[in-house]
């Protein structure tokens, strides 16, 4: 590898371990967000429950105040039954009572489809707050590892921070320049290993002249597609002489940095 990318390929090694941590940390909030999600949707649930309960009790004490009104007004009624003097009248009371019995029923038969309603309510309301304590102790471990996840990140990228710091003062201020340009520029990684007669950035085909010279480590190339700083991982070419009489024309090819 070339001496002079050498320090920059651990540097930028460290910058991508920095977007790593952030990016893992940027999320943290979201999957935390995720798994509340069966909290949140089981604690609306009971809440509906909870409220069509105390709905179904209000509805309830409705019925039971028309029926007290409603019995109040039917003794009432019969308390003029001693007036009556023809047997029209009487029949015409009879029936008027028979009305609200009747009445009275409906009333008593409301009252009782409420309770109903009542009891399954909080019959469910109960197994939904089981539910939730369940998804609620869940959700806590979960956070109790999102937290530790993200404070153990934290402390990592202080100190990747610092490496990087104490790296990028090593290396020579034209050379980081052009390379925090490049970083700039893409928002990603500014240089890239040749593999397989490719650029492993873009992952287009390098003229094999320019491989060649990216080999040979006497001088900085660009990836003439994407613009990153090429650089060769294994053991430099060996000089032969037909490599040093095409070495001129090698260099038209590659661009220097």
């Amino acid at each position: 590898m070339n001496h002079k990318l050498s320090p920059l390929v651990e540097l930028q090694k460290l910058d991508l371990r920095i977007m790593e941590i952030n990016d893992i940390r940027r999320k943290i909030p979201e999957r935390l967000h995720i798994a509340e999600a069966p909290l949140r949707d089981a604690t609306q649930i009971l809440n509906e429950t909870k409220a069509a309960a105390d709905a179904a009790a209000k509805e309830r004490r409705a019925h039971e105040k028309d029926l007290e009104a409603h019995e109040a007004q039917t003794e009432k009624m019969k308390s003029h039954a001693a007036g009556l003097k023809t047997n029209k009248e009487y029949q015409a009371h009879l029936f008027e009572i028979e009305l609200a019995n009747k009445k009275r029923g409906e009333f008593e038969e409301k009252i009782l489809l409420a309770m109903d309603k009542i009891d399954q309510l909080q019959k469910t309301a109960k197994e939904l707050q089981e539910k939730r304590k369940g998804l609620e102790d869940i959700f806590t471990r979960e956070k109790q590892v999102l937290d530790a996840q993200d404070k153990d990140l934290a402390a990592e990228l202080a100190t990747v921070e610092a490496r990087q710091q104490a790296a990028s003062a090593r290396i020579e201020k034209s050379l980081l320049a052009r390379y925090t340009q490049i970083k700039a520029s893409r928002k990603d990684q500014p240089l890239a290993a040749v593999r397989d007669g490719m650029c492993a950035g873009c992952r287009l085909q390098i003229p094999p002249q320019l491989i060649a010279q990216v080999k040979r480590s006497d001088d900085l190339v660009v990836c003439p597609y994407c613009r990153r700083m090429l650089y060769w991982e294994g053991e430099p070419a060996t000089e032969t002489p037909s490599a040093s009489e095409g070495k001129s024309s090698d260099l038209e090819v590659g661009e220097s940095v």
